[in-house]
């Protein structure tokens, strides 16, 4: 199959061009993550309301979900090098103009499949911002302590967009018609085009660049059997149906022939040999399974304060606001602490604290109340907070500055693969807890045979957000149906919070063992170095951090 090779790069801006244009290019990378993450959260608190509107199932509204995180987690890497060929300034536009024209589509949906769609072409446009935003950040701050500032409040403002999503859409939820949940993205983003395509410069490679079609068809097909096969497993069709049986075989095969492919390729999209850096290594496993926990977590609490609390739109937004809020707020802290101590140090705390935010959720029960729930969010918040920031200074400084798209590609990769998987998994839980325990609090409950057969059968043939809506013949047994369904739901809460507890635990010991916590040099390399690496595929062999 052909490759596309680029031609020599022409001039761009050097790092020491003038200071104003390193703040306007930070400020423009910030705003596209910005962008970028603000419907993430915000669509998935939205996901009660969606759910009544259009009749939705568990494995509906968890493809809502990952309509957007798969085509982003599948195309990053083609993206980061399609951006180190063409200019990265070209890549931030188009994505932020596709992640318009997917609000767009979605601003009309009348049908789950239709916001799919339009969640699916905001997930393209992500895929080609992160790792352009992050390549342009790495272009005008070739400093790593300028460089970790930048990315501090890059991590910063993607929280800011994670915090702002849920108010916006409580607000718009309700006032108006949830479909204008998407406008704010779609407004801020036009807005942004316009300003971009003036203000920035456009910077590539200055090496030789090929785009990798292989490993790129086979990175989607096995990310996406992954996935498609965890969320159709869960659900109706069951784990041992043909369908979901061939996805996992099908991942099965696709991954080692892309690790193969990627080996042999003379330039490939995710050189197999950076892992051979333990700091890089470490912080991408690290990074998948925080985003795992995160954003597994963010779904399973949305879902349970709407269907076991009622809670309006704007309350859950309430409610989640110190999960994502405090990687705002701690944003500068974060830095310093990191130049202060080491980002290992301030990477291990932050793991090791929101394990245990993560693991308190299991305190919850169907009447916890609002300020005793903050509380336990706000822990699992300052957790992910202090280890966001150094999980991507981490990556992106144990590779060479001229390597920074590709880094930041691999880096937004990872995190999108854990957070694809997080709802899915998450999902597939809360559907299983809840069906496996809602027999023995429906029997424990006082309520009659025939209505505990009502109750089981509403559940089990509709989906677990039907017992939120539970009615029976009589005020009484409709309440003592609604707290066996709110007791069964939050037992599902617990096995997921135990899960992204011990899972954010296990990074820390991890993180622990590959980064360290003391103060690591970032990557340096010498003329002699790069010229006595092979062709443009090798150029990232044997980095150590």
């Amino acid at each position: 199959m052909p490759t596309l090779v680029s031609e020599v790069s022409p001039p761009s801006p050097q790092p020491d061009s003038p200071s104003r244009h390193v703040t306007a290019t930070i400020l423009l990378a910030c705003l596209g993550v910005f962008v970028s993450y603000l419907p993430v959260v915000g669509v998935s608190v939205a996901l009660p309301v969606i759910q009544q509107a259009l009749d939705a199932s568990t494995t509906g509204l968890q493809w809502i979900t990952d309509a957007f995180i798969l085509p982003t987690a599948a195309l990053l890497l083609t993206c980061g090098v399609i951006g180190d060929l063409f200019g990265r300034k070209k890549m931030y536009l188009i994505g932020l103009a596709l992640s318009c024209v997917g609000c767009l589509v979605a601003l009309t949906a009348h049908s789950v499949v239709q916001v799919c769609v339009g969640q699916a072409l905001t997930g393209v446009g992500t895929a080609a911002l992160l790792p352009a935003t992050l390549g342009l950040i790495s272009h005008v701050c070739p400093d790593h302590r300028k460089r970790a500032g930048a990315i501090a409040l890059w991590t910063a403002a993607l929280g800011l967009g994670l915090t702002l999503g849920p108010l916006f859409n409580g607000l718009i939820v309700e006032h108006a018609d949830w479909r204008w949940i998407f406008l704010p993205t779609l407004a801020i983003g036009a807005l942004t085009v316009l300003v971009g395509a003036f203000v920035l410069v456009d910077s590539r490679s200055d090496r030789e660049r090929h785009l990798d079609i292989p490993g790129q068809l086979l990175a989607i097909v096995a990310i996406t059997g992954i996935v498609y096969g965890v969320i159709e497993g869960g659900g109706a069709p069951g784990w041992g149906s043909a369908e979901v049986v061939t996805a996992f075989v099908v991942a099965a095969l696709a991954l080692p022939a892309f690790v193969v492919v990627e080996l042999r390729s003379r330039c490939p999209m995710l050189d197999m040999r950076l892992f051979k850096s333990t700091a890089f290594s470490g912080a991408a496993f690290v990074m998948a399974l925080t985003l795992f926990a995160q954003v597994g977590l963010v779904f399973s609490l949305s879902e349970y304060f709407g269907l076991v609390h009622h809670a309006s739109t704007w309350d859950i937004g309430v409610r989640l606001i110190a999960l994502n809020g405090f990687t705002v707020v701690l944003g500068p802290v974060v830095g310093r602490l990191m130049h202060r101590f080491s980002p290992g140090l301030v990477l291990v705390t932050g793991l090791l604290v929101g394990g245990i935010g993560a693991l308190l959720v299991n305190l919850f029960d169907a009447t916890t109340g609002t300020g005793e729930a903050a509380l336990v969010i706000a822990v699992f918040g300052i957790g992910i907070a202090l280890a966001m920031a150094p999980i991507t200074t981490i990556a992106m400084n144990s590779l060479p500055r001229r390597l920074g798209s590709t880094a930041g590609a691999a880096n937004s990769a990872l995190r999108q693969i854990g957070s694809a998987l997080g709802p899915a998994i998450f999902g597939v839980i809360l559907t299983n807890r809840t069906l496996d325990t809602l027999p023995g609090h429906v029997a424990a409950s006082g309520l009659s045979p025939a209505d505990q057969g009502q109750v089981i059968g509403t559940v089990n043939g509709v989906g677990i957000q039907a017992g939120a809506f539970l009615h029976l013949n009589s005020g009484e047994a409709t309440g003592q149906a609604l707290a066996a369904y709110g007791a069964s739901f939050t037992d599902a809460l617990h096995t997921c919070a135990l899960v992204g507890g011990v899972g954010m635990l296990v990074a820390a010991a991890v993180a622990l063992v590959t980064i360290g916590v003391r103060a690591r040099a970032p990557h340096t390399e010498t003329e002699s170095a790069v010229a006595s690496q092979p062709a443009a595929g090798a150029a990232a062999i044997g980095e150590t951090g």
